[in-house]
């Protein structure tokens, strides 16, 4: 937030996360090491008393998350995205009256033998917020393939037992995480501190559940370290990764953290105008890298990662299933995932947002409610009990007003219209 003169334009950029999202089944503490996990599993088991009740979609286990797809693995995501007239028209009507700043792709995967897709305005670029981590998250699995190409049980042990320290990456993120002491059985609610330090998998699930900032910056940094040392990056010291930073010239730096997040949606046939990232999610970050080409984000692009994600075509099937996991939404859910037509319903979620207010217009502007430009982004697979699956990309860009009702409502009404047919 900056504040140049009292006469001078107020401009308020803000990236928000959202901090009220838990994600991974609630049963993978012992394969994982998420500590949160834990306590979410003395909470349903009734050993601790909490006044939150997890809903019913949120309570799948480790074992119960599949890919749906997997029949359709070697067609083309494209292929898949090909219009259905009639769903076509249905969904067009949902949109009666609300202008070209609601962007839309659906795909009703309930049946693999017979997939219907819909679109509005799948092209349109948005900033994509906080779901760009989803490209992180790809990159990292990406890189867990290169070090480890023949074994997946040796990445997820690295992923638990690689202990990395936040240091100015995590600076700055006003957005809290959860850390639970085991022992003690004491959950504290804090921001990202430079001494932190957590196995790669928990800044993973805190660069998702709660979608902090800082987490996806060392998340990210260790992609680059990752892709820089390779083979020896498993026994990399904090002073070697120190050095690598000090001593390496911050183009060299600025390009190779580009290439990591970008090249593999490349590998998806996802171009640069349907989604990249151009600079990492904390200003502390900023002190080894630079930004290079802009953020963008459209429903096009990402559809095509939830097909591919489906099809087990995401790196490699056992990374896709993985990535899965760590969508799912086990906690309170929020703007599309909170419609209450998806509460028995399972929720593989992210969500973002990125607003921009000017002041001197003399305009009410705030908080998810920019006057200048006000993005909201969600990517969601749905899974109903009965069967019924689908996914969907929601990008809007709805000026002085706060998106998430509106998410929600269309939330619902999809919902009802794919469940009716």
């Amino acid at each position: 937030m900056t504040n140049k003169s009292p006469l001078i334009v107020f401009i308020v950029l803000v990236s928000l996360a959202f901090t009220t999202l838990s994600h991974y089944p609630i049963d993978g503490y012992e394969r994982t090491g998420i500590k949160r996990l834990k306590r979410l599993e003395l909470i349903k088991s009734g050993e601790i008393k909490d006044a939150s009740t997890l809903p019913a979609g949120a309570l799948k286990s480790y074992s119960e998350i599949e890919l749906n797809l997997l029949s359709r693995k070697t067609d083309s995501a494209t292929a898949l995205m090909t219009i259905d007239e009639e769903f076509q028209k249905e969904i067009n009507g949902l949109f009666k009256g609300l202008d070209k700043s609601y962007s839309l792709t659906v795909l009703d995967i309930s049946d693999p033998n017979n997939i219907r897709y819909a679109q509005r305005n799948e092209k349109a670029g948005y900033q994509p917020g906080s779901v760009g981590k989803l490209a992180v998250l790809n990159a990292l699995f990406t890189q867990l393939a290169n070090i480890y190409p023949d074994s997946f049980e040796k990445r997820t042990e690295l992923l638990r037992n690689k202990s990395v320290k936040a240091g100015v990456w995590g600076m700055t993120d006003e957005h809290t995480i959860p850390i639970y002491n085991i022992e003690k059985n004491t959950l504290v609610k804090r921001q990202v501190i430079a001494s932190d330090v957590f196995s790669l998998y928990e800044w993973t699930d805190h660069m998702l559940s709660v979608s902090n900032n800082g987490a996806a910056s060392i998340v990210w940094r260790e992609v680059l370290l990752m892709a820089a040392f390779r083979e020896h990056y498993p026994d990399l010291t904090q002073e070697e990764a120190d050095t690598y930073f000090k001593e390496t010239p911050k183009k060299e730096l600025t390009d190779l953290g580009n290439d990591v997040v970008n090249l593999p949606l490349r590998e998806l046939g996802i171009t640069a105008d349907e989604w990249r990232l151009g600079s990492f999610f904390t200003r502390g970050a900023n002190t080894y890298v630079g930004d290079k080409g802009g953020s963008i984000g459209s429903p096009l692009g990402l559809m095509k990662f939830l097909v591919q994600l489906e099809q087990g075509n995401v790196v490699d099937q056992e990374s896709s299933l993985e990535m899965k996991r760590l969508m799912y939404m086990t906690d309170r859910r929020i703007r599309y995932a909170q419609a209450s037509a998806l509460k028995e319903a399972a929720v593989y979620f992210k969500s973002g947002s990125l607003y921009k207010c000017d002041r001197s217009k003399g305009e009410a502007c705030g908080k998810y409610m920019g006057n200048v430009t006000n993005y909201m982004n969600s990517v969601a697979i749905v899974e109903h009990p009965n069967k019924c699956t689908y996914m969907v990309v929601l990008m809007t860009n709805v000026l002085r007003k706060n998106s998430a009702s509106d998410h929600m409502y269309l939330a619902g009404n999809i919902d009802k219209l794919i469940r009716k047919d």
